[in-house]
């Protein structure tokens, strides 16, 4: 499946002395953690802006925006870097170059391709919606291709590089939500939060010197044909639900829910941040734990998994503690809606932070037909889990719904990585 370096190529990660072969994997790590530290920060202080400034049903618009773009970022990643870092990872330099020029081109192409349909749609949505969709479609393109560069920079083991685009991005993020917010509108929000991340991407063509092949994207999409659509269905089944959620919670219960959900999973912020970002680390390191020791795979997917279920756990008890004057200087009048969901929601992201461990085993061993229906089934609950705790009992319930299918599903994706781990062992994968 991977390119094996030939005698004098030089590859993207080196291997590394037995001896300092758990130094490397750490230090792999820590760069992956200071780099979701970096980009969970930006988006933490982006959503508490944004809601501060423009209260709780503006904030619902700004929302979602926020998870359409979500929705067009997953489908960017199934087609153009999930198999990037599946099958480029510690990969020949010459051929993690190539693939890196036709990935990112690709996203590229995806971003293009749906701004144009946003451009169109947008208009007739009217209201606060339609300019925030104009706005978004114009900056899809450099959104995709500042995500498809930190997972270039990840494929190579190169984690320092990935970081440092994001800390662009959060550094060109100051001055454009100042401008932001002497305009006051949530168009000029989704511009200014587009336009930060335009910069960074830039940036990220000067790192790697690689420019994107737009015009090689088809042959990109041909050669990843076995693994790129099965990823596409799986994350748009992802993002469609959160999306889905969020459009029928507003029309169930009213656009302030949706603003609600989103202060309190803002709360949660960094494991979502984490959680959406994972397989910039993850997954080129279970591929490598696969390659060199892969009796230690589950171990290592359940150490993934539990190490972030603790961490939200106790992230969100944390929050349960937290007083009323703190809450709302931090969200502002979105604080007391959004107070009441911080348990259901603390023990979802928990619940998807232990499904997140086996996912990533599941993409290592290349098993894309038990990935996507792991994904099928978990998707499939958080929706009906949401849209019918919205229906019964409001905001609350479809928290506490949300909450009960997302630890559902997680039980699912590891019965699907144990099933596919003994099939790896008798040669079945």
């Amino acid at each position: 499946m991977t390119p094996m370096p030939t005698e004098g190529e030089k590859t993207t990660t080196p291997a590394p002395p037995a001896g300092s072969a758990k130094r490397a994997l750490v230090g792999r790590l820590s760069w992956g953690l200071a780099d979701q530290a970096a980009s969970s920060m930006s988006n933490f202080a982006v959503g508490i802006y944004v809601a501060r400034s423009l209260g709780v049903t503006a904030f619902g618009v700004f929302s979602l925006a926020w998870v359409t773009y979500g929705v067009v970022l997953n489908i960017s990643r199934g087609l153009a870097t999930d198999p990037l870092v599946v099958r480029f990872s510690g990969v020949p330099e010459a051929s993690w170059r190539g693939a890196v020029a036709r990935s990112s081109g690709t996203a590229l192409g995806v971003g293009a391709a749906i701004g144009a349909a946003c451009l169109v749609v947008g208009p007739a949505l009217g209201g606060q919606v339609g300019p925030a969709f104009v706005c978004l479609g114009v900056m899809l393109p450099g959104l995709l291709l500042q995500d498809a560069w930190r997972f270039s920079f990840f494929a190579a083991g190169a984690g320092r590089k990935a970081f440092v685009n994001d800390v662009v991005w959060g550094v060109a993020l100051v001055p454009a939500m100042v401008v932001a917010a002497r305009v006051g509108s949530v168009a000029a929000f989704v511009l200014a939060w587009g336009a930060s991340a335009t910069v960074a991407a830039a940036y990220g063509y000067l790192q790697s010197g690689i420019r994107p092949r737009v015009a090689e994207a088809r042959g990109w999409l041909r050669e990843q044909r076995d693994l790129g659509y099965r990823y596409l269905v799986e994350n748009t089944c992802l993002s469609g639900a959160s999306q889905l959620r969020a459009y029928g919670l507003g029309a169930i219960v009213g656009v302030g829910a949706v603003g609600a959900v989103r202060g309190a999973e803002l709360l949660l912020g960094p494991f979502l941040a984490v959680l959406m970002g994972l397989s910039l680390v993850t997954v080129p390191e279970a591929a490598r734990v696969l390659r060199r020791t892969p009796h230690r795979l589950g171990a290592f997917c359940l150490l993934l998994g539990g190490g972030q279920a603790v961490g939200a756990l106790l992230w969100g008890g944390s929050l349960l503690l937290m007083p009323d004057r703190l809450g709302e200087l931090v969200l502002g009048g979105v604080w007391h809606t959004a107070a009441q969901l911080i348990l259901p929601v603390t023990l979802g992201v928990a619940g998807a932070g232990l499904g997140t461990g086996a996912a990533a085993g599941l993409r290592a061993l290349g098993a894309a037909r038990r990935s996507l229906r792991s994904q099928l089934f978990a998707s499939a609950a958080y929706v009906g889990g949401g849209l019918g705790g919205a229906a019964v009992a409001g905001t609350v319930g479809s928290a506490w719904c949300v909450a009960a299918a997302t630890v559902s599903g997680s039980a699912v994706w590891w019965l699907h990585l144990r099933s596919a781990l003994r099939e790896h062992r008798q040669g079945g994968v």
